[in-house]
């Protein structure tokens, strides 16, 4: 349930309806709007009668909220979400009026490896550094990532380019590390359903980048992000990577049906990775240009200088040179990069 004041009210009215709230063992989450404000009602476990609110001063109305992802739904909040990175002139707002670019390997291998293509990615025009300390992967035997030196080299690439940074957490005692070192981050797509994990990141006073798990309905990877919203964290933004299908011409598929459905949805920043949707460098771009035509708020992109001896993911990894076109042509298109 939504409880929307009254422009005019005060703290005194919003207090007011929060005591009753949590008189009857609720959770009162207030969402400042931008002409008014609001109270969602939380851990309720069936319908509320609206005359419990409408008699209370300041109470305009009284919307029911037909989502089990309460905090996720646009019906709570109408206005999009904005991610804010930084502040001044080198600020970033994932969910604003550009598209924001994160770019980078799929695993950070050396200091040299990660700012070489950290230069290059931000010369041709990406915002932050996308870069694995930590890899889950397949095989026990494949590389697993370089651990808290990788976090060092990230925090490296930030101090000498500016690049915000975003990396993945793979386990709950991880994230404490990562939340030190980086920007944002990112939840990946094994761990989507990783309920210790994701209330961990809650928790996490840094944004948080949900990746859709591979064999995940929207409705699964919504309440998903809404674990990590219940917690208190509100700066989240929903990555569709591809989802497994019975296709064998790319790594993954693609759903592009899931964009405009997010964005119906909810109020969350929309990413795409067309780089694990695809699985090979030539799909790429074509799919990073359909997903912005489409308006998301962000892409993701796995970039490598020598993908060929790439430690992880290269077939996928683009040349600089192939990054700088793909930057180049979303600018002919009209967007704002």
């Amino acid at each position: 349930m939504l409880i929307v004041m009254h422009k005019e009210a005060g703290d005194r009215e919003l207090d007011a309806v929060i005591k009753r709230i949590e008189a009857h063992g609720w959770e009162a989450k207030p969402i400042p709007g931008g002409e008014r404000t609001a109270v969602g009602v939380l851990r309720n476990k069936g319908p509320l009668d609206p005359a419990m609110f409408l008699d209370l001063p300041g109470v305009r109305d009284v919307i029911p909220v037909s989502k089990p992802y309460k905090l996720v739904s646009r019906e709570m909040r109408p206005e999009n979400t904005v991610v804010r990175l930084g502040r001044g002139s080198d600020a970033v707002e994932i969910g604003g009026q550009q598209l924001v670019v994160m770019a980078g390997p799929c695993a950070v291998e050396s200091e040299n490896q990660a700012l070489e293509i950290a230069h290059a990615v931000k010369e041709a025009g990406a915002r932050l550094f996308r870069g694995g300390a930590f890899k889950p992967r397949s095989s026990p035997y494949s590389f697993q990532g370089l651990g808290l030196k990788g976090l060092e080299i990230l925090a490296k690439v930030r101090e000498e380019t500016g690049l915000f940074i975003v990396t993945e957490a793979t386990d709950h005692e991880v994230c404490d590390m990562v939340e030190d070192f980086t920007d944002i981050i990112q939840i990946g797509t094994r761990n989507m359903q990783n309920y210790r994990l994701l209330r961990r990141a809650g928790q996490a006073k840094k944004p948080v980048l949900l990746k859709r798990g591979m064999w995940a309905t929207m409705d699964e990877f919504l309440m998903a992000a809404e674990y990590i919203m219940s917690e208190g964290n509100d700066q989240v933004m929903l990555c569709e990577r591809g989802i497994r299908t019975f296709t064998t011409h790319s790594r993954n598929t693609l759903d592009a049906n899931a964009i405009p459905y997010m964005r119906n949805e909810s109020h969350l920043p929309i990413v795409v990775d067309p780089s694990h949707a695809a699985g090979r460098r030539d799909q790429v771009i074509p799919l990073a240009r359909a997903a912005a035509a489409m308006g998301v708020d962000a892409l993701m992109v796995e970039v490598h200088t020598h993908p060929e001896q790439a430690l992880s993911d290269g077939p996928q990894s683009l040349y600089p040179e192939q990054f700088h076109e793909l930057v180049t042509g979303l600018r002919n298109m009209n967007i704002s990069v």
